[in-house]
């Protein structure tokens, strides 16, 4: 029973074997056709693809060869172009030439033509020449004749003669002549000195100011004494920025409900007091706000500078002038000479320059024009070096001023001579404008007291012999004695007595030193 089974077993495993075999070569069958039958395809394809090509890169070669006959004569049209453009060119250099050259011609001939002429007026002028130069020989020789014989009528030769009529009208003249000088000259003095008692008293008369003058604000006013410790605020860091941003000092002492503004420069002492003003009415005091403030002020007085000194130009009835050279006009209004404000004695000096260039017959507009800008200088005289008129000069020639303002500017103070008529007219408008009454505060104890202030601090220093003020103390000169200061020790004396003078005394304006040393060796022969 289990025999049949084991052949059935057998039987199957057999089959199944059989059938393996037989799929496994059926596939290799299979897999060999594929691949056969795949590499004809891939062989055709590729045959294709190289026929393609070379159609691809026929038809390539094909334009290029198109291209580059089209590139070629596109090429050659512009060549020729060209050519018939430069040839075009050249014949029109030519014709030009040509015209060149017959204008030439025509210029030569023209030339030779005038050459030809003046040769021809030369020689008929030297054949004049000639001609007169005999009739002049023949005159001299009649006239030597002429003399001889009224030499041997009077009996004295010619020099004689002359000498003798000479010393006849000298001796009968010479009293008359002297006469007549001495009063020309009594009389000119006498008419030069009523017309200018009259001039003084005309240009007085028709310009009237009023004797009180606006004085610089350096003082400011505070509501109640609690600000003063806003304005310091903690550790002092609103005072220092104040100060720090206007350029000034600021001074908080025991004066009720005041704070003082302290600076040499008007224009930043005027800044200050805005600012400190505008911060009391907003009541915000810090740092950043200071700043702000400080910078708008600024601005706010720099336009006011230049309205003031159109407004002054605009009343003076002036020509135009410098746009900047205005502005330092306006910056005078915040500047004061003992008390007298700058711009409206420059504005007074203008307008009694005027009338007495008027009554002159000159010219009244260039008159007013320098007595306007004779001060200019005091406008910068805070910042820069040098004196006022020194500075006012400098800017009247940087602005294209005429030389005449310059001359007036320059001599107003008696430093240069002065050149013209209107420099004279506005060195005596200046000193009426400083001398009427109530011009200048300073009284004359002041004066007198500086003065000698001056005098005594130049001669503390020993060698000196003496020392005189000049100028209303704008000069010192100080004498030494030469065996005790040499040339060198008079040089560092100056320095000395400069730093003495600026350290212990207050003055406008700059004082200059000299110092004189003089030796004489004296011997009397007997």
């Amino acid at each position: 029973m289990f025999i049949p089974v084991l052949v059935d077993v057998g039987l199957t495993v057999g089959l199944a074997i059989a059938g393996v075999v037989v799929g496994a070569g059926v596939a290799v069958l299979v897999t060999f056709l594929i691949n056969k039958n795949a590499k004809g395809r891939a062989q055709r394809d590729a045959k294709q693809i190289i026929h393609d090509a070379k159609i691809q890169a026929e038809r390539i070669q094909k334009n290029a060869e198109i291209d580059a006959k089209q590139a070629a004569f596109e090429a050659r049209q512009q060549a020729e172009n060209d050519i018939r453009s430069r040839k075009g060119e050249l014949s029109a250099q030519e014709q030009k030439l040509s015209l060149r050259e017959q204008a030439i011609d025509q210029r030569d001939t023209a030339l030779i033509q005038k050459e030809n002429a003046l040769e021809a007026k030369n020689e008929s002028l030297n054949t004049r020449l000639a001609q007169v130069q005999k009739r002049q020989e023949v005159l001299d020789q009649q006239i030597d004749a002429i003399i001889k014989e009224l030499e041997k009528v009077a009996g004295m030769s010619t020099k004689e003669a002359h000498d003798e009529i000479m010393a006849r009208v000298e001796s009968k003249m010479s009293m008359e002549i002297a006469s007549y000088i001495r009063n020309a000259e009594d009389e000119a003095k006498e008419t030069a000195e009523a017309k200018a008692r009259d001039l003084l008293a005309l240009a007085c008369a028709k310009y009237a100011q009023d004797v009180t003058s606006e004085r610089t604000v350096s003082v400011v006013a505070l509501p109640s004494d609690e600000l003063k410790g806003r304005i310091i605020g903690r550790e002092g860091r609103n005072i220092h920025a104040l100060e720090t941003s206007l350029g000034v000092d600021l001074v908080v002492d025991d004066t009720p409900e005041v704070i003082t503004v302290s600076c040499f420069d008007p224009i930043r002492r005027e800044i200050a007091r805005r600012t400190l003003e505008y911060l009391i009415k907003d009541g915000r005091i810090q740092p950043g706000r200071i700043e702000e403030v400080a910078e708008k002020c600024k601005k706010e007085v720099e336009e006011s500078c230049q309205k003031y000194g159109e407004d002054a130009v605009f009343k003076l009835g002036l020509p135009r002038i410098n746009r900047e050279l205005v502005t330092y006009i306006g910056r005078l209004h915040y500047r004061t000479s003992y008390g007298q404000n700058v711009l409206d004695h420059s504005m007074e000096v203008a307008y009694l320059s005027g009338i007495m260039a008027a009554e002159l017959g000159l010219d009244q507009t260039l008159a007013k024009r320098a007595g306007l800008l004779h001060d200019i200088g005091k406008a910068i005289d805070f910042e820069q070096e040098g004196s006022h008129v020194e500075l006012g000069a400098r800017l009247a020639k940087k602005y294209g001023e005429p030389e005449v303002v310059i001359n007036a500017i320059e001599s107003h103070h008696g430093d240069v001579e002065a050149k013209f008529v209107i420099s004279h007219l506005v060195q005596a408008g200046d000193t009426l404008s400083a001398a009427r009454p109530g011009a200048r505060s300073e009284t004359l104890e002041t004066y007198i007291k500086r003065i000698e202030q001056l005098e005594s601090i130049a001669k503390s220093f020993d060698g000196v012999s003496q020392a005189f003020a000049m100028q209303s103390g704008r000069e010192i000169r100080v004498m030494v004695i030469p065996e005790k200061v040499s040339d060198q020790e008079a040089v560092l004396m100056s320095q000395k007595m400069r730093e003495k003078i600026e350290n212990e005394m207050t003055y406008p304006g700059q004082i200059k030193i000299s110092i004189i040393r003089e030796y004489r060796a004296v011997e009397t022969a007997k």
